[in-house]
């Protein structure tokens, strides 16, 4: 019974996991995005009430931004419930998350803060060490000034604490202060009369200003051109070449750049046509992104085999577009570079990554034993797992392959899903047997393939709270001290 409940306990663990990892509360292609955040918010308060500290330890284990910022939020409504100890680890933790948060994402995090009235000693305390440590306050006022207003506020912050001039001034008596000497705030003030300063804004900040100035679209996406981030600039490409803003052409140079997964992205959001003419281009980009990711773990992996979910469920949902399908292709680049022999089975047959779309049904079974024949070292899965043609091949051929044919576990088997099933409260799973993880973007796949021997139902809560525990040890390595 003892046994029992050992592993059910870190199958529980590992549900959170794989859900905090996969999970964005945005409506999937299999179900809805009430039911998704409905889920999502009872996996949270599970893991909150009965394990809160491995909760806290999650935030080491790659769940994603949303997923992270929201185990933030309950730890510092919960504090009351938890002990000395437990405080002091979490508020290690909370701090070395802030650091590795989008900017604007913290920011939604201190105004969710402000509105839920969570307002302890730890709360200010952990608000006003992110303020301080910011390294350009002028830049984030401007940029994200009533967000950054109430943090100051909600924390009891003084305004001259913080390394920037005439800060007060400008949040609190703009008008009356005149000329400002900071750049960013001049800017800023001429922006409400002098269209000319609207270009100098940040992008987000100026599409207000562009607005009450009435500029036209295309005007205004030719001239902010200089002022885009890369993400930016790719986001609005096709936008702008419908209003003939040639100022936001292509970056060559910078697509290489670019994140693996936000680069795959940017690719399958292309039209057939254009990758088709620029295919060189993109494909010498994502390589290059891949080998970034891989470092010194290139070629290490030996004989490698992927079965790749191009199905039409891949194509995701309004909110998540070919998200899915997305994180295929990624990881497909990226084990090319981590084996030493590689072995790619898209779903389809196609043999062309770079024209992949989402089509027909998800057929892993049949392709699973075809990777399987070849006995690699590792066989990687990247599906939502609803194999459908037939039902429960999949599960079936891997049952008969690992108690048969392969009992000595020479072939090592990962699934990564990259969908959370929200009616199972998990990511959905090909067999009992083989390991399932949550997947957001491709660049987490080597730890996550490592993090997979958890996830085979064998595992007790002793082993997985040791990984864990070594796990937030190397994070919090580097950390800024923080007194809350």
């Amino acid at each position: 019974m003892e046994l029992v409940a050992d592993r059910t306990a870190a199958e529980d663990v590992l549900l959170f996991v794989n859900a905090a990892i996969a999970s964005t509360g945005q409506r999937e292609f299999h179900s809805d995005a009430d039911a998704q955040q409905w889920s999502m918010e009872f996996l949270h308060e599970y893991m909150l009430v009965n394990y809160r500290d491995l909760y806290a330890a999650t935030l080491t284990l790659g769940v994603n931004d949303r997923n992270a910022a929201a185990i933030i939020m309950r730890l510092l409504q919960s504090g009351r419930d938890a002990s000395p100890e437990q405080r002091a680890v979490e508020g290690r933790l909370i701090a070395k998350a802030l650091t590795e948060l989008p900017t604007h994402r913290v920011y939604h995090l201190f105004t969710a803060l402000r509105k839920a009235r969570v307002n302890n000693r730890r709360t200010r305390a952990i608000m006003r060490e992110w303020l301080a440590a910011r390294p350009d306050p002028a830049f984030e006022a401007v940029k994200y000034r009533s967000a950054f207003l109430g943090a100051i506020r909600h924390a009891h912050m003084k305004v001259e604490d913080l390394p920037s001039e005439e800060l007060e001034a400008f949040l609190f008596g703009w008008h009356a202060a005149g000329r400002f000497d900071t750049p960013q705030f001049e800017t800023w003030r001429r922006a409400h009369f002098d269209r000319r300063a609207v270009f100098e804004l940040p992008y987000t900040v100026a599409e207000g200003f562009a607005a009450k100035h009435r500029i036209t679209r295309a005007e205004f996406l030719e001239k902010i051109a200089p002022q885009l981030t890369r993400g930016e600039r790719l986001r609005l490409q096709r936008s702008a070449a419908r209003f003939g803003a040639i100022g936001i052409a292509a970056d060559v140079a910078g697509l290489s750049r670019m994140p693996l997964t936000r680069l795959a992205a940017y690719v399958l959001a292309l039209p057939v046509e254009e990758r088709e003419q620029r295919r060189l281009e993109l494909t010498d980009a994502l390589r290059a992104a891949a080998r970034r990711v891989a470092g010194l773990r290139a070629g290490t992996w030996g004989r490698v085999a992927a079965v790749l979910d191009d199905s039409y469920s891949a194509s995701g949902s309004s909110e998540k577009r070919r998200r899915p399908l997305v994180v295929a292709l990624a990881a497909h680049f990226l084990l090319r570079e981590l084996a030493s022999a590689y072995h790619p089975l898209w779903l389809s047959g196609d043999a062309d990554p770079i024209m992949a779309r989402a089509r027909g049904v998800t057929a892993l079974g049949e392709r699973i034993l075809d990777g399987l024949e070849e006995r690699p070292d590792l066989l990687v899965v990247v599906s939502d797992g609803w194999d459908n043609a037939p039902v429960g091949m999949a599960a079936e051929v891997l049952r008969v392959w690992e108690e048969r044919l392969d009992s000595e576990r020479k072939t090592a088997v990962a699934h990564l899903n990259p969908v959370f099933d929200a009616a199972g409260l998990q990511v959905r799973r090909l067999s009992p047997t083989t390991p399932t993880v949550g997947i957001r973007d491709a660049e987490d796949l080597p730890e996550l393939v490592e993090f997979a021997r958890f996830a085979t139902g064998r595992t007790g809560i002793a082993e997985l709270r040791a990984h864990i525990d070594s796990r937030v040890e190397r994070w919090l390595t580097e950390e800024t001290p923080c007194t809350a």
